[in-house]
């Protein structure tokens, strides 16, 4: 996607490219990081983000889901806590069922405090509240392990996830271009490879109309390391893969990592 600040040109731009994946015969569809915003301004942010139960967005992609029987990952949207008070958001991930009701939800861990250059820091604890746990969802489908974005260089998190059975690992993000470049594709990668898992990356791309510019590039990565799809870092558009989970038993039994616990202890020689 490339989203800006109007919320209802970006459920417009989202629900066209989940009809277009409908029609091609996709039975799970996801959609990036902000899906319903990108916005510099922390202020119009908060001023356009709901309660759960009065946010547009997840109105629209529930019946959605519910129209074209697709189960569907809404990468994630802003939402406010009333428990908590105004002053900070949730960066909140959903899984809706095919009959479109909420299965479950996931609050990004991780959040992206990162000062890339001089004229490019991001500080996302400053306006928002951090989850605290971790996500698996078993479905009829597959076993889904959730996280949102700044949670891929946490390794430690697809580990815990994948030993507790996940197939899938959802990647949704707004990556920066210039970590997009650098790391975007082997991190993701090495997240499929580690865990034995499928990992699908749906990513934010191109320039907003905000000022703010993501890297793109979403990815569809096996278990074994190899890029099943890959979109262009220029324009919306969707692209699709086959998912075999016999896969992940196969990649788990020929390297089986995640089946050990090793711990180890430190030795820190000074000369």
């Amino acid at each position: 996607l490339n989203v800006g600040s109007d919320l209802d040109a970006n459920i417009a731009q989202g629900s066209e490219l989940i009809r277009q994946a409908a029609a091609l015969g996709a039975r799970f569809v996801t959609t990036p990081e902000n899906t319903c915003l990108m916005c510099k301004d922390k202020a119009i942010k908060r001023s356009k983000s709901f309660v759960e139960g009065e946010h547009p967005t997840l109105a629209a992609y529930r019946a959605l889901a519910e129209e074209l029987s697709v189960s569907l990952l809404i990468g994630s949207i802003s939402s406010l806590l009333p428990e908590v008070g105004a002053n900070k958001l949730i960066n909140r991930s959903y899984l809706v069922g095919p009959d479109g009701k909420i299965v479950a939800h996931y609050d990004k861990i991780h959040l992206y405090d990162a000062v890339l250059s001089d004229r490019e820091a991001y500080g996302e604890s400053a306006y928002t509240f951090g989850g605290e746990r971790s996500v698996l969802v078993k479905t009829p489908m597959a076993d889904i392990g959730m996280s949102i974005c700044y949670d891929l260089r946490f390794a430690a998190l697809y580990r815990q996830l994948a030993q507790a059975g996940a197939q899938m690992l959802m990647i949704p993000s707004a990556f920066t271009v210039p970590t997009g470049k650098a790391h975007w594709e082997v991190l993701l990668r090495a997240r499929a490879i580690e865990t034995g898992s499928f990992v699908l990356a749906p990513a934010q791309v191109g320039e907003h109309d905000t000022g703010l510019q993501t890297y793109g590039h979403s990815m569809i990565v096996s278990p074994w390391g190899e890029i099943l799809a890959e979109a262009d870092g220029q324009t919306p558009g969707l692209i699709t893969a086959e998912i075999d989970l016999d896969l992940v038993a196969k990649a788990r039994q020929a390297v089986p990592a995640i089946t050990l616990n090793s711990k180890y202890e430190l030795d820190i020689i000074h000369e």
